[in-house]
């Protein structure tokens, strides 16, 4: 495995997480080069001015801090802008290889490892799918994937590397029936620390988190998601999640468990749960129940797992009917989370096809427009940008959030 200092080593000086980093007027400076970069990450190209205005820093203090920014290959500075009165604007963006970052999704049924640089350009990617997960394969293929990401990138790309990021499910070793999993064999992730194992396998930071909280980062970072000061996140994936974003920062809350959909009571349409039980919404409108629909007529359903982009054109009745599952059920959920955290828009991607994303929420529109909301703000619901690249990204995405944004406390504060 190629090793090499990391970000923080190779500027220590600067860097986030640097030991030199301890009286409070670093903090403040620490906070201004976060507050920059986000700034320039939400909204592209900035030149000092303009900068200034945003944060009602002094022009002075701008330029200090976008010089050091600058000098740590994390700003470029771009051509100056001429045709107006006074000096011409420079402006800044951020530098692709500022940073990169590896992404590691643990899925129920696949798992994925990314490369990405600073902008959220997939570098490099490795998919694999499989009937359940277990520590030892994981293991092996992250060790292996690390390596093979890793040749033919040059020297000096890996010194830029800020960590690895782990995006999967809490508890993995919940629900093994629905997918179909051994017991005994699943149990085994009760005894492993995830992060811990993956620190073993590589020289840099590792982070966690939930695997949707991931994906609403990655929609947050790289997608529309920094078009809205506040949205709920809904991703349908082998079990449906949420993610919450207020104030345009990621909400995780106290548990780290904010925004947990699935979890949310669901209306029975009488077949998903044993008699005299009521269903979550995740018995409902999960990308599994739709595995099942398929094996019970005969159809295999390994295409939802090979392919989440093309699911091809011969689902038929089984893909109709799930549909409509989900939009009459996850109406409902989302009824009662505006009744409670009060967003203007909803956001939703999956791991499947885009013409099916567009039909799950068109449908759902639709069961939304039948309910009584009396009282409710109005609200929209649209669609997500990054689909099932999401969970993978918004675990590449941890490490850059750790280290050049504001919202390393409301994340990592027990994580780093």
């Amino acid at each position: 495995m190629v090793t090499g200092p990391t970000t923080r080593e190779a500027s220590a000086d600067r860097r986030p997480g640097a030991a030199s980093r301890g009286t409070n007027q670093t903090g403040v400076r620490l906070y201004n080069e976060r507050l920059v970069l986000s700034l320039i990450r939400r909204h592209g190209d900035l030149p000092k001015a303009d900068i200034a205005r945003m944060t009602g820093l002094s022009p002075q203090t701008i330029s200090i801090i976008t010089n050091a920014l600058e000098a740590d290959g994390l700003l470029l500075r771009g051509k100056p802008l001429r045709g107006k009165v006074g000096q011409p604007l420079v402006p800044y963006s951020l530098n692709p290889e500022g940073a990169l970052s590896f992404g590691l999704k643990i899925g129920r049924r696949s798992v994925d490892l990314y490369l990405i640089n600073f902008t959220g350009e997939i570098l490099k990617l490795l998919h694999k799918t499989y009937p359940y997960p277990t520590p030892d394969g994981i293991r092996q293929f992250a060790r292996a994937g690390i390596d093979e990401l890793l040749e033919g990138l040059p020297r000096a790309l890996t010194t830029r590397i800020a960590g690895l990021g782990i995006a999967a499910p809490y508890e993995m070793w919940t629900w093994h029936e629905e997918i179909g999993a051994p017991k005994a064999e699943i149990d085994a992730w009760r005894q492993v620390d995830v992060r811990a194992m993956m620190a073993e396998l590589c020289p840099w930071p590792v982070y966690f988190a939930n695997d949707i909280t991931a994906a609403c980062a990655a929609e947050l970072m790289f997608g529309n998601g920094a078009d809205h000061i506040d949205y709920l996140y809904v991703f349908i994936g082998s079990f449906i999640g949420g993610g919450l974003v207020l104030n345009g920062h990621l909400f995780p809350g106290r548990t780290q468990n904010a925004a947990a959909l699935g979890s949310m009571p669901a209306p029975d349409p009488g077949h998903v749960v044993p008699p005299g039980r009521t269903p979550q919404l995740m018995n409902v409108a999960s990308i599994y129940v739709l595995e099942r629909e398929l094996l019970a007529i005969g159809r295999n359903p390994e295409i939802l797992w090979q392919s989440p982009d093309d699911w091809g054109d011969d689902l038929g009745g089984a893909l109709d009917r799930w549909i409509d599952e989900v939009a009459v059920s996850l109406a409902y959920s989302i009824i009662a989370a505006i009744a409670v955290i009060d967003v203007e828009t909803v956001l939703i991607d999956g791991a499947f096809p885009t013409h099916v994303r567009s039909r799950i929420i068109e449908r759902t529109e639709a069961e939304v427009s039948h309910i009584n909301r009396q009282g409710l703000s109005p609200f929209r619901l649209l669609p997500g940008s990054i689909g099932n690249a999401a969970r993978a990204m918004g675990g590449a995405s941890l490490p850059l959030l750790a280290n050049f944004t504001q919202d390393r406390e409301v994340l990592f504060k027990d994580n780093a």
